[in-house]
């Protein structure tokens, strides 16, 4: 089993930056990734990064967010710059298994 702890969501306001964290309960040896959901829509991949830090995103996040992890402290960052109102959703860590294992979630909200 894997627990995973999202944190770093928040209020800001439109073109500000956020840095969200997960940590893992244990070393993870598979590609993690961050998912969003927002008010009504399906979950949607935002970012994936593989053991070897090989990284893949969502169209609509290049070039303003980024996805990094240190394996010395079991934890995967996303960081977001340039954020949008269409950005505002739930935002989840994933461990791409088998198996998987999905965070609590944490809250980004944009505000125009």
């Amino acid at each position: 089993q894997v627990q995973l702890v999202e944190s770093g969501g928040g209020l800001v306001q439109a073109g500000g930056s956020l840095r969200l964290s997960c940590v893992a309960s244990r070393i993870i040896f598979n590609a993690m990734g961050w998912y969003r959901q927002a008010p009504g829509k399906q979950r949607e991949l935002v970012a994936t990064i593989s053991i070897m830090s090989g990284t893949n995103y969502a169209d609509s996040v290049k070039g303003r967010f980024s996805i990094s992890r240190d394996n010395a402290k079991n934890t995967v960052y996303l960081q977001m710059n340039s954020l949008k109102p269409e950005d505002t959703a739930v935002y989840y860590c994933k461990v791409l298994g088998p198996p998987e294992y999905w965070g609590q979630g944490t809250q980004v909200t944009v505000s125009s």
